[in-house]
């Protein structure tokens, strides 16, 4: 179904190759209208064209990995394909398309602002700062796997199998980009995302399905229950870690070990350095109970959110999210933050399944 503010938000159930199903079927028209523009919009982006024959081999060679590292995801993408009615080379392209954009060389502007507080009010925030104009591709699915114990609530754009969310044990996931090292065939951090809220039951299990998979680029994630929030900077497979009771996070290495490969540039550097300060001089003045309208003020005030330039090339805040994973509570606001009314999603009971 569709809500009112125009976000698809499906409860997926089964297997996975029928809930890749059921979602591909949701949206077909949608996601082979986004697989037709312009190939998923990667080239309005990307310097070069690509073609999906040109894309084939880099598709296989992830397809190969993710196949042995995380099969019940794979098995989700084939349903996907068929649900949408597209070979599975597309499927898969639609969780690649960050991988396959690579290091951006223009000067980006903004990539997420991103914190967490445990406690007795757990909170994970974020703004979500993307290029190619997904605005217009989001959904929300609350998803529960046959045989699992737990089910997770995700926010997707354009067919991807995950990006942040929250799960019914009280975990809560999000990300940031920070760019070094290698990118190569591996696991999508988006897809690794979905594996921990699938399968994990706090942020120390969390932690340990990460440090457990091949990713494909370099990442931060924060992860947040009651007990602690941490960062997570991912490079080049070695981890490196942040615990505390507060963590933020935006796109250069916080991390001394990671700073000397960070690939940032300038002005990106400059934005995120930015961002991290107002994050933080906003949660300091924010009483541990503030409600979730007090965190969307502070995802919705510049600079940390940041506004559109007309230019589809360049990173702009396409949405915000507020989760509690005290409740299992996903609120978002899709599009400008600033301009937009907040909605409610709640993680279904996984007895109800």
């Amino acid at each position: 179904m569709t809500d009112g503010a125009g976000v698809a938000h499906l409860r997926l159930s089964g297997t996975p190759y029928e809930v890749g199903r059921q979602h591909g079927t949701a949206l077909a028209g949608s996601l082979r209208g986004f697989v037709d523009d312009s190939l998923c919009r990667l080239n309005l982006l990307l310097d070069e064209q690509v073609s999906m024959a040109g894309l084939h081999p880099v598709l296989s060679a992830f397809d190969a990995v993710i196949t042995a590292e995380l099969p019940r995801l794979a098995e989700e993408i084939t349903g996907l394909a068929d649900g949408i009615g597209i070979p599975r080379d597309q499927a898969l392209l639609l969780q690649l398309r960050r991988e396959i954009l690579g290091y951006r060389k223009i000067p980006a502007r903004g990539d997420c602002t991103t914190y967490a507080r445990a406690g007795s009010h757990p909170v994970l925030a974020q703004t979500v700062d993307l290029n190619g104009d997904l605005d217009d591709r989001i959904s929300v699915l609350d998803i529960g796997l046959e045989g699992s114990p737990r089910r997770a609530l995700v926010l997707s754009f354009a067919g991807l199998l995950g990006y942040l969310g929250v799960n019914s044990d009280g975990l809560a996931v999000g990300l940031n980009l920070v760019l070094g090292g290698d990118w190569k065939p591996g696991v999508p951090p988006y897809l690794a995302i979905r594996h921990v809220l699938d399968c994990a039951g706090g942020v120390d299990e969390a932690v340990e399905f990460l440090r457990g998979l091949p990713l494909a680029s370099s990442r931060s994630f924060m992860l947040c229950d009651a007990d602690k929030a941490v960062w997570v900077e991912a490079l080049d497979g070695e981890f490196r870690c942040f615990e505390a009771q507060q963590a933020e996070h935006t796109n250069h290495f916080l991390h001394p070990d990671f700073q000397p490969s960070d690939e940032i540039n300038v002005f990106a550097r400059n934005s995120s350095r930015r961002r991290l300060e107002a994050c933080r001089a906003g949660l300091a003045a924010m009483a541990p109970a503030a409600g979730v309208e007090d965190h969307f003020a502070l995802l919705s005030a510049p600079p940390i959110r940041v506004a559109a330039t007309g230019d589809i090339r360049y990173e702009r805040t396409v949405a915000a999210a507020v989760a509690l994973p005290g409740s299992g509570r996903l609120y978002l606001r899709p599009g400008d933050p600033a301009a937009c009314a907040t909605r409610e999603f709640t993680v279904t009971d996984p007895g109800g399944t």
